[in-house]
């Protein structure tokens, strides 16, 4: 059984390792001519480290990832709400990493070089459709820029897109579909910074309404000083606001002055903003959950089947889960000799609703309810201490059932 795979980000190359490590050949077929080492951070849960670590790359991930101690929540005037362990810190067998996004794709990629074979990992292949037949599919590819002719249609037993967020799978299959924007923008970028708090810790600070703040460190000793590299992100609601666009920088006058004020006595964070080496903008997007994700011999996986919220680290958590998750059903359906569509449904009828659920939980009780639910018992305003407002026990709750619908909780 030949797969093709519609997709090189970490979905489509995890999904990749997993099909070779079970015996079954597979090929990637990523739209980019040359695959680079670019974004900015990514926090790999421990369900994302669990499978990472089945698929041979735990010391790979270590070699260039922080593992994070702890997250910490505060209020947008830098008043501690709640702190809880992270990772195996938390009592999990698998910890939590925070690691340049593109390291990890790197990571992937070569893996997926080495142990597939270079004929295997093909680039400048851009999906723009799928012909679904009886017997097979056929995939058909878009012309490079500047070149004058598409690659030549491939020809496998079934087809996943792993194509992200715009992915042409899904639009092929859902012509209706859009995207979901609710008025949040956000701003990204990493800061050569000294270590804050312990140096291994997660923080949120604010909320969506009054301005919000993601930062984690995800290199260490970056400068051979002790500085580390610092990721951030700046997260906006604003009624009526356009979408940013991913397709250009961001600029510091479109979102620093909400945050100018913020200056605590364990951090500036407009300094931190400032000093960026780089800003990206991104719109906060996601889709609506699909009623279906596949047809016949194809499917769709990770961001193209289920685009959720940034919210809670989980997006690259789901994705492999779902690489496993049908790997392990095509191995199965190959050993019992059943049609590989039938794999396809079984795979979706356990992915779907799962992610489903995760893609509401994130626009509705994100980790970051914690903050949203001590400013709404402080109406806003700076509070004598946390306990007066609300329990730990309380806020713990909310942490909780966010990890319980993402797959994460521990078992006691």
């Amino acid at each position: 059984m030949e797969t093709a795979i519609i997709g090189g980000g970490i979905a489509g190359l995890a999904f990749a390792l997993a099909l070779h490590q079970r015996g079954l050949a597979c090929t990637v077929y990523e739209g980019v001519r040359e695959v680079r080492e670019v974004g900015v951070g990514i926090t790999l849960l421990p369900h994302a480290m669990r499978e990472l670590t089945a698929l041979g790359l735990l010391d790979e991930i270590c070699a260039v990832a922080i593992e994070n101690e702890e997250s910490v929540f505060y209020n947008r005037w830098g008043q501690y709400i709640y702190r809880e362990p992270r990772g195996r810190h938390a009592g999990h067998e698998h910890p939590e990493f925070g690691i340049h996004r593109g390291k990890l794709h790197g990571i992937l990629h070569r893996a997926a070089l080495q142990r597939l074979g270079p004929q295997r990992v093909r680039t400048g292949h851009r999906c723009e459709g799928v012909l679904i037949e009886d017997e097979g599919v056929t995939v058909r590819f878009a012309a490079p820029p500047g070149a004058n002719a598409a690659p030549s249609p491939v020809r496998a037993d079934i087809a996943v897109a792993c194509d992200g967020v715009h992915s042409a799978v899904r639009r092929q299959l859902h012509p209706s579909d859009q995207l979901c924007f609710a008025g949040i923008n956000t701003w990204r970028g990493t800061t050569v910074h000294r270590p804050i708090l312990s140096g291994r810790s997660y923080m949120r600070i604010g909320s969506i309404a009054t301005g919000k703040m993601v930062i984690y460190p995800i290199v260490d000793n970056v400068d051979g000083q002790g500085n580390q590299l610092i990721n951030w992100v700046a997260e906006i609601g604003r009624e009526g606001s356009a979408m940013n666009d991913w397709n250009q920088p961001g600029r510091l006058e479109d979102f620093l002055p909400t945050f100018e004020r913020w200056r605590f006595d364990w951090l500036d964070v407009p300094a931190l903003i400032s000093n960026a080496q780089s800003i990206f903008e991104y719109p906060m997007v996601d889709r609506d959950p699909l009623p279906f994700w596949g047809q016949g011999r194809v499917t769709l996986m990770g961001d193209a089947a289920h685009p959720m919220y940034p919210r809670g680290s989980n997006g690259s958590a789901q994705a492999l889960l779902d690489a496993r998750t049908l790997a392990d059903e095509l191995v199965g359906a190959v050993a019992a000799g059943t049609p590989a569509a039938q794999a396809l449904r079984r795979y979706e009828d356990q992915r779907l609703p799962a992610t489903a659920r995760v893609v509401q939980t994130n626009r509705t009780m994100p980790p970051d309810a914690i903050i949203m639910k001590a400013d709404e018992l402080s109406g806003g305003q700076p509070f004598s201490h946390i306990d007066d407002l609300i329990s730990a026990e309380e806020l713990r709750a909310i942490s909780r059932h966010y990890q319980q619908v993402a797959g994460f909780a521990l078992k006691n």
